[in-house]
């Protein structure tokens, strides 16, 4: 499958790339775990099947983290709460005001504070 558009969101100094697929009536934002790169989750058969599975019922916010993928780099490695505000950033570039979280490993701890800081 070819991957869709990657834009950017701004998150401070930081630019965050994500995708957005499928057109559902929830949007669902998918948070990594350590490593991702937007446009090669869609080379991985398994990962592009699951994330058109996610889009026919959803619309699929995609997005790496600051320091990995396609977003900007970093120097040391981000704090929590700096990660989470990338989740806001994208969600502000796409228009979502509600989103359901599906956070994977490092992902989860990540999910729980956003959704705890804005419930």
């Amino acid at each position: 499958m070819t991957p869709p558009e990657t834009r950017y969101a701004r998150s401070g100094d930081f630019h965050i790339a994500y995708q957005v697929v499928g057109s559902g009536p929830l949007d669902l934002v998918f948070v990594p775990g350590a490593a991702s790169n937007v446009d090669i989750f869609w080379d991985a058969p398994h990962w592009a099947n699951f994330f058109s599975r996610i889009a026919t019922f959803s619309r699929l916010i995609l997005f790496d983290k600051r320091g990995t993928g396609l977003s900007d780099r970093i120097a040391g490695i981000a704090s929590l709460e700096e990660r989470m505000d990338d989740v806001r950033a994208v969600m502000d570039a796409v228009g979502s005001q509600r989103a359901a979280l599906f956070g994977i490993s490092e992902g989860g701890p990540m999910s729980l504070l956003f959704a705890a800081t804005y419930p």
